[in-house]
């Protein structure tokens, strides 16, 4: 057996009251209970961890541009005398 659609007829106040009687209710749920967005990484920490992952990877970029492309010793890549020595090349003139 299929269940019959019963379907009520409503006047226009009744229809009025309805509609008021919804946007009450919506209108409270929204002042009782506003959305509050719970960063879980505060700002600070973002920007922190940005920095700390890019000095990480300017390290790594380093360490495999010396070692792997330039075909030299990759723990040189990171000695204050090559970087010198580099430094000395740039401003010869």
């Amino acid at each position: 057996m299929v269940a019959k659609e019963t379907t009520k007829t409503y006047t226009r106040e009744e229809l009025k009251k309805v509609k008021k009687t919804q946007k009450e209710k919506e209108s409270t749920k929204e002042k009782s209970s506003p959305k509050i967005r719970v960063r879980l990484l505060p700002i600070w920490l973002r920007v922190l961890l940005i920095v700390v992952l890019m000095g990480i990877s300017v390290i790594a970029g380093l360490v495999v541009g010396y070692g792997v492309i330039g075909n030299g010793n990759p723990e040189d890549a990171l000695d204050k005398s090559t970087w010198q020595h580099i430094i000395d090349l740039v401003e010869k003139k």
